[in-house]
C-alpha cells in the first residue's frame, strides 16, 4: 500500500510534467486586472471565454490585437491564449489584456527579440501603467475643481 505522502509526492511530479509549455502571466490597468494563460495550440484567443474577433467595440479589440499583429502569425499561430478581465472600464480592461497577451508571448517564446520589439513599439506592453484616478476631496466637485468665483 502506497502512504499518503507517497501519493502526494507523485501526483505533484505527474502534474509538473504535463505544465512544461503552459505559462500564466496577470496585467493591471486601472482598476482592471486580467490573468491569462498561454499554451501551445493553433492561434485561439480568448478574453473571457469570448473569441478576441468578437470583442465590442472596435477600439478594445484592436487594443488587446496589437501584441498578436506586432509578434505576426508565424508566433501568434503556435499559441492559445486564455484571459479572464476583471474589474474597471472597456479600455482599461483591453488594456490590461494586452499586457497579459504580449507578456504572455515573450514568457512562452523566451524571445528577446520580440521583447525588444514589443519595448520599442509601446513600453506599456510589458510593462503596466501604475497611474489610477485621482481620489475626491472634500467640498469640491471633483478630485481638483472647485466652485467658480465671480470678481463682479
Amino acid at each position: 500500500m502506497v502512504t499518503t505522502a507517497h501519493q502526494h509526492h507523485l501526483h505533484a511530479a505527474a502534474g509538473k510534467k504535463g505544465m512544461e509549455n503552459i505559462v500564466q502571466v496577470t496585467g493591471k490597468r486601472k482598476r482592471s486586472i486580467a490573468r491569462g494563460t498561454v499554451r501551445k495550440g493553433t492561434g485561439i484567443v480568448r478574453i473571457n471565454h469570448m473569441p478576441v474577433r468578437f470583442i465590442n467595440p472596435s477600439v478594445a479589440r484592436y487594443k488587446m490585437m496589437e501584441p498578436l499583429i506586432i509578434a505576426g502569425d508565424e508566433l501568434a499561430k503556435k499559441v492559445d491564449i486564455d484571459v479572464n478581465v476583471r474589474g474597471g472600464g472597456i479600455v482599461g480592461q483591453a488594456s490590461a489584456a494586452r499586457i497579459v497577451i504580449a507578456k504572455g508571448l515573450v514568457e512562452f517564446f523566451k524571445n528577446d527579440v520580440l521583447k525588444n520589439r514589443f519595448l520599442e513599439y509601446d513600453k506599456s506592453l510589458l510593462v503596466a501603467d501604475p497611474r489610477q484616478k485621482e481620489t475626491r476631496k472634500p467640498g469640491p466637485s471633483k478630485a481638483r475643481g472647485a466652485a467658480q468665483k465671480s470678481k463682479r
